[in-house]
């Protein structure tokens, strides 16, 4: 089984997704960056749909990076769908936007993001703050198990336990 690493980075805006695309390639360790240019392309990535049928990327992303303001279906109604989808929940989000909008960092933890970062303006602190997220995602952070493998138990039932005082 291939337990190649990939990201799924959903940005309309071109120049800012090859920045990001360039950013998080740097010191490549074999990640793999695939870019949806708006929330229908990303969730049709999510799905295996359409153009992203066939993509050689192997099973779930480990990260997706969501731009909130995107045409087509914007990034609170990805992360709404890929919260509420099972197959989809588990899969961290980090909303990677220019909005410093109170409403908008509120709306995205209450959807479910994972962490909520604005875009730094300079392209030396962007390698510097998706090198942070990519190693922090997919090196540090130890993944929920997916559901049905042998990893993923339920919690130890109460039951016999006394009560802590």
């Amino acid at each position: 089984m291939n337990n190649q690493k990939w990201i799924l980075l959903a940005e309309d805006n071109l120049n800012d997704a090859d920045l990001a695309v360039r950013a998080l390639s740097a010191h490549q360790n074999g990640q793999l960056v695939v870019v949806a240019h708006d929330g229908v392309e990303a969730m049709d990535c999510l799905h295996h749909r359409g153009q992203f049928q066939s993509r050689a990327a192997p099973g779930p992303p480990a990260l997706v990076l969501l731009d909130l303001k995107m045409p087509r279906m914007g990034g609170l109604e990805v992360l709404r769908q890929m919260k509420h989808d099972a197959k989809l929940k588990g899969i961290p989000v980090v909303t990677f936007t220019s909005s410093r909008e109170q409403s908008d960092v509120v709306k995205c933890y209450q959807l479910g993001a994972n962490a909520y970062v604005v875009k730094p303006a300079g392209f030396n602190e962007l390698v510097s703050v998706l090198d942070h997220i990519k190693t922090f995602w997919l090196h540090v952070n130890e993944p929920a198990p997916e559901e049905g493998s042998s990893g993923l138990r339920a919690a130890p039932s109460s039951r016999g336990r006394r009560a802590l005082k």
